[in-house]
């Protein structure tokens, strides 16, 4: 008899800790439905939950967004930040998701918020996503997701457009600017313009080879065979100190593609 009770007891407890499991699972789908993250890929790629409307607010400001600005966001949930950035900064926004309910639910803000004709909703992977076109690129997404995006950033997006991240960094990239919003750090980088590589530099009769070493936006390299001063690059903007025999000056120019173009001087590439 005394066995018998302890089976019952035995098996009353296996089904309590069973069906409080499964009720937890539950909870924690509740949970991430409402956070704008569902379970499916979106949920491996970006962190549960929106970004809250003060870092938003934020991001925008940090990567200085105005009304000639295209905000794309990868993972935009709710479509919170494409509809900030047409309602308060008069850009133009486009939101990428996977997931079909956050679509209906951003256009739907969208409508609401009144700037259905400024923004647009794609539901496609994240990485198929063209970038040529955008100005400000906006992520939540996982460090991993971060790096693997990187090579696309600095291939399509051109130089000068910004990109800006919650929380996760884009790792040995360094960041351009960094704020902090209670908890939340916030990062932006600007794309550089690709330089490194041979360059025949002239200015007025003089001219030399310039000889340019890039590591994202860090610069070094030669004028002439003489170390370059103060080598900065800045989305398209270059500027550098050089002597091309006719004594050491500032150089400061615009990339335009394979060349380089200031007041009084310019650099034509020669070789990668």
């Amino acid at each position: 008899m005394e066995q018998g009770k302890f089976d019952l007891m035995k098996r009353l407890s296996l089904l309590l800790a069973a069906a409080g499991a499964l009720a937890l699972g539950a909870c924690q789908q509740a949970a991430n439905e409402s956070a704008g993250a569902p379970n499916d890929v979106k949920s491996a790629e970006a962190p549960q939950g929106a970004s809250e409307y003060d870092v938003v607010r934020s991001m925008l400001e940090l990567a200085n967004v105005g009304p000639n600005d295209l905000v794309v966001d990868l993972g935009s949930g709710d479509g919170r930040i494409p509809i900030l950035a047409a309602r308060e900064k008069g850009a133009r926004g486009m939101g990428v998701e996977i997931d079909q309910r956050l679509i209906q639910q951003s256009n739907t803000n969208a409508r609401e918020a009144g700037v259905a004709d400024k923004v647009s909703f794609r539901q496609e992977d994240l990485f198929v996503t063209p970038l040529n076109d955008v100005t400000v690129l906006t992520v939540f997404l996982l460090p991993e997701i971060n790096l693997q995006l990187r090579p696309k950033i600095l291939l399509q997006m051109r130089p000068g457009s910004r990109v800006v991240s919650n929380t996760f960094d884009m790792g040995d990239w360094r960041p351009d600017a960094r704020r902090e919003v209670g908890g939340t750090t916030i990062l932006m980088w600007t794309v550089p313009a690709r330089v490194e590589g041979r360059w025949r530099l002239t200015q007025g009769e003089a001219s030399g080879e310039l000889a340019l070493t890039q590591r994202y936006q860090d610069l070094s390299g030669q004028a002439g065979g003489r170390d370059l001063g103060s080598p900065s690059l800045a989305g398209d903007r270059i500027a550098f100190t050089a002597d091309l025999g006719q004594g050491a000056r500032r150089f400061e120019g615009r990339v335009e593609g394979d060349r380089i173009v200031g007041d009084g001087w310019e650099a034509v590439r020669t070789g990668g």
